[in-house]
């Protein structure tokens, strides 16, 4: 059983390292390319058919980690995460999205910050699982 378990404990951090590497890769790399390179109708249509991927990958990736991930504490980590991804596919967007359109620019720079902002918590959680588990 131990050997089952070491095996799913290489799947969770495999899983986690392969989002972290994502996650730093889109905001390190890719946005500020897309809004450097990009006129701005250009990358405002491609963020806004991006993140709904992004999320619902993360998302996806989070829920499989949950099933693989053998520590209880951690497990709750990524199920805290995963909703976090679900909050901000299927709520946060679509408030972010209607703020802007609608020249709310104090409303849509709130949101836009809070989802900045869950995004680096999930971010510093999966770095804080992997490194546990060195």
């Amino acid at each position: 059983m131990d050997q089952l378990n070491e095996k799913a404990s290489m799947i969770t951090n495999y899983l986690i390292s392969g989002m972290v590497g994502i996650m730093l890769f889109f905001t390190v790399v890719v946005a500020p390319t897309v809004f450097k390179v990009l006129p701005v109708e250009w990358s405002s249509k491609y963020v806004r058919n991006f993140f709904p991927k992004y999320y619902a990958s993360l998302g996806l990736v989070t829920l499989v980690s949950i099933f693989t991930e053998q520590d209880p504490t951690g497990r709750l980590y990524l199920i805290a995460c995963a909703i976090l991804f679900a909050f901000t596919l299927f709520f946060l967007t679509g408030k972010i999205n209607a703020a802007k359109d609608e020249g709310k620019n104090k409303q849509f720079h709130m949101l836009h910050g809070l989802s900045v902002l869950i995004n680096i918590a999930q971010l510093c959680i999966f770095i804080y699982l992997l490194t546990k588990s060195l």
